[in-house]
């Protein structure tokens, strides 16, 4: 089943800050902050699993894989990005079902023709808005119960404009979709837009280094927006971590005496559950 839902959560007048995961340390790490949400990122966690680009390379079994780890090792509830279906009607249906029995909290579909691309890189295209508003009935019809929300993605406003972008999202609110993700808005006036133009939760893509202005938690909350997720800043700075220590081990050969910001390793232990292990061990020692 999946975890709390998220409906309750997304009173007019408050923002939901989701913190982008990509594996189960990123996960457990968020897990313990307070967070009220947590997002899969699909950029992310193809990066850390495939080591390849969130370009549709990674499959339905792979993704509802991770689905079901991260949301089986956390307590807080969790937004995955399915991009877009995986294919066709039928595979909506089976992809909606398997991230709510996975445990997902909400899950994210976009109307990008397959394969997709990020939604913060260049040359993406959109299906037709019909193709897309099916998608959603199909959503809808598929889940058990509507505690498992749906996020409905517009990737339109890159190469269409914010006008065409807020006629898709309009279509997607008709057809049933419970928030609304316009992607890529490259203005406050925009944002400001998008926010007053629906009555639904909208959902804002916080980028280091995107398209979108990175605003603070006061100003996104302003403007209207109910949640906010920032996809990005774990891998960005695991990976900015992992480069300078590494960097230091390849010049000195060593990480002794050498000023590294490490997580503790008895802290690593506990986040790992190790203290469970060793309970166990000392309950059926021989």
């Amino acid at each position: 089943m999946p975890h709390s839902s998220l409906r309750a959560l997304l009173a007019p007048g408050t923002l939901l800050v989701a913190p982008g995961v990509f594996d189960m340390i990123s996960a457990r790490v968020a897990d313990r902050m307070g967070f009220a949400a947590l997002y899969m990122t699909g950029y992310g966690t193809v990066a850390s699993s495939l080591g390849l680009a969130d370009a549709g390379l990674a499959s339905y079994s792979e993704m509802v894989g991770r689905v079901a780890q991260i949301a089986g090792g956390t307590k807080t509830p969790l937004i995955a990005d399915a991009d877009t279906g995986f294919g066709g009607l039928l595979n909506v249906e089976r992809t909606v079902r398997g991230y709510e029995a996975a445990g997902a909290a909400a899950i994210q579909i976009e109307d990008q023709v397959f394969p997709k691309k990020c939604g913060h890189t260049p040359g993406r295209q959109v299906v037709p808005v019909e193709d897309m508003v099916r998608k959603i009935i199909v959503a809808r019809e598929s889940r058990a119960s509507t505690d498992f929300l749906i996020i409905a993605r517009t990737d339109a406003r890159t190469a269409h404009g914010i006008d065409e972008a807020l006629r898709r999202a309009d279509a997607y609110a008709r057809a049933g979709a419970d928030i609304l993700f316009v992607e890529s808005p490259e203005s406050e006036a925009e944002m400001a837009r998008i926010c007053t133009s629906f009555d639904l939760p909208c959902l804002a893509n916080m980028v280091e280094g995107g398209r979108t202005p990175l605003l603070s938690e006061a100003a996104l909350r302003d403007i209207g927006y109910r949640i906010a997720i920032f996809p990005a800043t774990g891998f960005l700075a695991t990976a900015a971590a992992l480069t300078r220590s590494y960097a230091v081990l390849r010049e000195h050969g060593s990480s002794a005496g050498q000023p590294l910001d490490l997580y503790p390793f008895a802290e690593m232990n506990r986040l790992m559950g190790f203290e469970a292990v060793w309970d166990f061990d000392r309950r059926h020692a021989e």
